[in-house]
């Protein structure tokens, strides 16, 4: 990765600085990137509470408990295991793990993978055991509280696990599904002493759910496991408080296998021993008639109720302790919630989801992109914390921020939302890319896209004059100037929304993409919402960024010059004078203003926009249309002719707030086609026989332009804004075309299922695993809605396969 940049030795001293000497995770580490695994399957838990991911063979193996950071490690012991019983006879019992681990060696391994199933359409998954020789067929159901437009379940830190059990056998059968779990993360910290588990039931509005707690104590961020099962008429509910998940096991296996029940024992475990490990185990049981059907129903919770970020400077409370408190002590609580509420969400689930999978003209593998991409929402060192009742103003606003009259009132009641740009890029609400990231929250959960724009608003009017020097350039400037966006939010091993732009590469403040990519999603937020009071709040803002903007357009003729560098998301493609992915996004810019400016009334602004529209298209026109596309940029360069895929991203806002046409139309209509249908012939159909989505950067004659390590990679995230953008202009075919190589590259050929990366390149170079931009996704949903709204969905569209 190192290949990106020109400065090998000042981020290396950095690097050593960082990581050696003040033991500190890097925001980025090119020297350390983790290594793909391609076992990944549908993460667990609601919306910044932390996630567990489970792999496709039904191991808990990705943790992301401590708000942004990761262990990809595989706990062994965390494991469901069956027991059948016949006649009062144990005849069948085996852990469902294809796994033959050296621990635990008294239990019965190697489940035959060729038994076992595996389906993910997030926030759900499903595991089918069709155990051999038994007639017996159990299908495990994992569902997660990620339910739009809901504010209270979706932050619950939970996942449920429904067994149905289905008997073919001519005679009854005994079932016991036991569920093991160790206490903690199995990351090193979980020997350092000082855990311990506990049993517990809770009986509330005549619903009875018996479990373990399992208490994790680090100096930092302590929190809670809870394994349970809910008890009901013909369900029995047994549990080991603790076991030593390092030996045999063989006292926890022969327990099970005696009569299909644990021992039960009453009263806490003592704490571990430094060096020790302890887990615990909870079975249900129950008798399923000849032919018959029962479900077992069991629930893991983890309650981390407040959190220190890196720097341990502030603590902060988790959105879901508003309705479950802060004391350290609701997994009982969270796990009995669960267990008695799982079923409404999946109503609501399969109400938000139906309509999309019923639809026959949409490809299977498009409704599977659409909701598994949406993992990331969750499983992106996402955080979502209130904000103090007592907290003032002031505190929220800082300084320069007495205008935002609703700030306040917002964060208070949805709190605040953060989500890294990726796990391996850990700085929060990276805004270039949330940009594109975007349409999933305004979707599905607007306000907290209002609370994100709130925050980002915020910093814009604020500064912080702290020098520093930046990695690419070395030079020295101060890290966030007034009136600019920023790169981003911070980083999690710092003080997050207290310390902006965890971003040292480049001096973001030269950017001239990112105060265009404010304005753009202020006026589509308003436009998907009608949010009038966060219009008039983000006015005054729009017009400051919209200001510093000016600066760029250094001969005054209506268009913003890039600066001779890698000034924009693409970060390591530098451009020259005007260019078709940064000047685009400005006249959408200023169009939105001219928009904006009518709404409210504001007439002067609205004249002073509309001089500068009518002056920057001309110039746009002139400087970079050649007859077929727009150029890259207008240096005359050997590159600056080069076929962007991105070059329409203007239009794709436009058109995604119906603003691209009669007098507001910037761009036009037969160049955009024009431009498209380029891109589609040479960035899609003449990279990789069209089967790999669309390369960014693509030379006329037909080969990649390799001037750059980013132009002839493929980014996952805009090739899906840009399918967006064909399905708005009428291409729908030529849309799904294009995504669905990126879907069937990283879902299917790379094995990269629910760790989608920022890029890749046609000889299986990845880069970024696990990245935000691919939530862009959500756009070809607007749009395909937008399109239904007006005319009917065209027939005849390209079927995939028909697994979800």
């Amino acid at each position: 990765l190192l290949q990106y940049f020109s400065f090998p030795g000042r981020y290396f001293r950095w690097w050593i600085k960082k990581t050696r000497i003040e033991k500190k995770t890097a925001f980025i580490d090119l020297l350390c990137a983790v290594p793909l695994q391609q076992i990944y399957g549908c993460p667990l838990g609601g919306i910044g509470g932390g996630t567990i991911t489970r792999g496709w063979r039904g191991e808990f193996c990705r943790w992301q408990l401590n708000p942004g950071l990761y262990q990809y490690e595989t706990v062994i012991a965390n494991q469901f295991t069956v027991c059948l019983r016949c006649k009062g006879q144990t005849i069948y019992q085996q852990v469902l793990s294809v796994e033959r681990p050296g621990r635990l060696q008294g239990w019965n391994w190697g489940y035959c993978g060729r038994y076992a199933f595996y389906h993910a359409l997030y926030p759900r998954a499903w595991l089918v055991y069709e155990l051999p020789g038994q007639q017996v067929v159990l299908t495990c159901r994992q569902v997660s509280p990620v339910i739009p437009h809901d504010y209270k379940d979706s932050s619950l830190p939970v996942g449920v696990f429904i067994w149905e059990v289905e008997n073919g056998r001519d005679e009854e059968v005994e079932v016991s599904i036991m569920f093991s779990l160790q206490n903690g993360t199995g990351a090193q910290e979980a020997g350092s002493g000082g855990h311990w588990n506990e049993p517990f039931s809770l009986h509330r509005d005549g619903q009875r759910v018996a479990g373990v707690l399992l208490h994790h104590c680090p100096a930092v961020n302590p929190f809670t496991l809870a394994i349970s099962a809910r008890e009901k008429a013909g369900t029995g509910v047994t549990h080991v408080t603790a076991f030593d998940p390092t030996g045999s096991g063989r006292e926890v296996w022969q327990d099970l296998l005696q009569d299909g029940r644990l021992d039960s024992p009453a009263g806490k475990s003592g704490p571990t021993e430094k060096g020790e490990v302890t887990a615990a185990a909870v079975c249900a049981s129950c008798r399923v008639p000849a032919h018959g059907h029962k479900t077992l129903e069991f629930a893991l919770a983890w309650d981390m109720p407040c959190v220190h970020f890196g720097s341990k400077e502030k603590l902060h409370l988790r959105r879901y302790t508003r309705f479950f408190g802060s004391e350290g002590d609701a997994a009982p609580a969270l796990s009995h919630y669960a267990l008695t509420h799982y079923e409404e969400w999946e109503r609501k689930i399969e109400a938000w989801q139906n309509p999309i999978l019923e639809n026959s003209q949409l490809p299977s593998w498009y409704k599977s992109a659409l909701f598994n991409e949406l993992y990331f929402l969750t499983d992106g060192g996402t955080i979502w914390m209130e904000v103090p009742p007592d907290c003032s103003a002031e505190e929220v606003q800082g300084p320069a921020g007495a205008g935002l009259s609703h700030l306040l009132p917002v964060l208070r009641e949805y709190g605040r939302f953060a989500y890294l740009e990726g796990q391996e890029y850990r700085m929060y609400n990276t805004y270039d890319v949330h940009f594109y990231a975007s349409f999933a929250l305004i979707m599905l959960w607007p306000k907290l896209q209002i609370s994100l724009q709130y925050d980002i608003a915020v910093t814009v009017v604020n500064e912080d004059v702290q020098p520093r020097q930046y990695l690419m350039c070395g030079q020295t400037a101060q890290v966030k100037m007034k009136n600019v966006v920023p790169h981003d939010i911070g980083d999690p091993g710092d003080e997050p929304w207290q310390r902006v732009n965890a971003y040292l590469m480049h001096d973001t403040a030269d950017w001239k993409d990112l105060n265009l990519k404010f304005v753009l999603q202020v006026y589509r937020d308003y436009y998907v919402t009608r949010d009038s009071l966060y219009l008039r709040d983000m006015w005054p803002v729009c017009q400051a960024v919209m200001e510093s903007e000016l600066k760029f357009d250094t001969d005054n003729d209506g268009l913003i010059e890039n600066g001779g560098f890698a000034d924009q998301t693409y970060d390591a493609w530098v451009v020259h004078g005007a260019s078709a992915y940064c000047g685009g996004l400005w006249l959408a810019a200023v169009c939105m203003m001219c928009k904006m400016a009518e709404v409210l009334g504001d007439t002067e602004v609205r004249q002073k926009y509309l001089d500068i529209l009518s002056k920057g298209k001309e110039a746009f026109e002139r400087m970079l249309w050649n007859g077929k596309y727009y150029n890259y940029d207008s240096s005359g360069s050997d590159t600056s002719s080069s076929i962007m895929s991105d070059q329409c991203a203007g239009q794709w806002f436009l058109g995604a707030c119906d603003l691209d046409q009669g007098e507001y139309e910037v761009f036009p209509k037969s160049h955009v086609l024009s431009a498209l249908k380029t891109i589609f012939e040479k960035n899609v159909l003449g990279f990789a026989g069209g089967t790999m989505g669309a390369v960014n950067g693509m030379r006329p004659d037909g080969v990649p332009d390799t001037s750059s390590v980013q132009s002839d990679e493929v980014w996952v995230g805009v090739v899906y804004s840009l399918a967006a953008t064909m399905i708005q202009e009428g291409m729908v075919e030529e849309g799904f075309r294009t995504a669905e190589g990126c879907y069937r590259t990283v879902w299917e050929r790379l094995g990269m299922a629910f760790q989608t990366p920022e890029a890749y390149r046609e000889k299986k170079v990845y880069r970024s695993l696990a990245y935000m931009r691919p939530l862009s996704i959500w756009s070809m949903q607007l749009a395909l809605e937008r399109r239904a709204g007006r005319a009917p969905a065209p027939a005849g569209l390209p079927q995939g396969h028909s697994h979800p």
